[in-house]
């Protein structure tokens, strides 16, 4: 049972900037689901919803309903490119739902929708790793301050995950410097 210390602080306009952050990531790989599947609109509505809860909208049953669509659309898609996509856009309208709890797995909730974006990307590019270096660069380079914030409060990303996991660490680790970075605290860890 989650004790008061597994507690964090979360406003609501880090939730909705964090879920601005994941939607801009997911609509990256958007594109990739959309040349496999067209007339399937569900990631596209999930980062809509995404982006509406990030303007100021409600966290509404809509968005949570278009997250789990999103999800079932991965789930369906036969392209991995189309998957990760999809999963992506997901992660973007689960974003808003991040609860203030001190857990390793609330870092994906954060950063899995630039994850598999990238990881969309690099698949349909053939597993080109200049295509990868730029998705994650595109990731850092956007993080706004409650990103980095948040996930300074939390702890590190967990292990696991394959490919889209090894994404979420390297992310995390380099936002979290960062953030020490920007605190004056000195760096801990480092990325080869």
């Amino acid at each position: 049972m989650p004790t008061e210390s597994d507690r964090i602080e979360l406003s609501e306009d880090e939730l909705r900037e964090i879920a601005g952050y994941a939607a801009d990531g997911a609509r990256r790989a958007l594109s990739i689901f959309e040349r496999h599947l067209p007339a399937d609109t569900r990631p596209r509505d999930a980062i809509d919803a995404a982006d509406t809860f990030a303007g100021g909208g409600r966290r509404t049953v809509v968005l949570r309903q278009s997250a789990w669509a999103a999800y079932r659309a991965a789930q369906e898609a036969a392209s991995p490119a189309a998957v990760d996509a999809a999963r992506a856009a997901s992660h973007a309208a689960a974003a808003a739902y991040l609860h203030p709890r001190a857990r390793p797995h609330q870092v994906k909730h954060i950063l899995g929708a630039a994850a598999h974006a990238a990881r969309a990307e690099e698949l349909a590019s053939g597993e080109d790793r200049r295509v990868t270096a730029v998705g994650l660069a595109w990731a850092r380079h956007h993080a706004p301050a409650a990103v980095i914030a948040v996930l300074c409060r939390l702890p590190a990303a967990p292990s696991g995950g394959g490919r889209v996991g090894e994404f979420i660490r390297d992310l995390d680790v380099t936002l979290r410097a960062r953030g020490r970075s920007d605190t004056g605290d000195p760096p801990q860890g480092s990325l080869s």
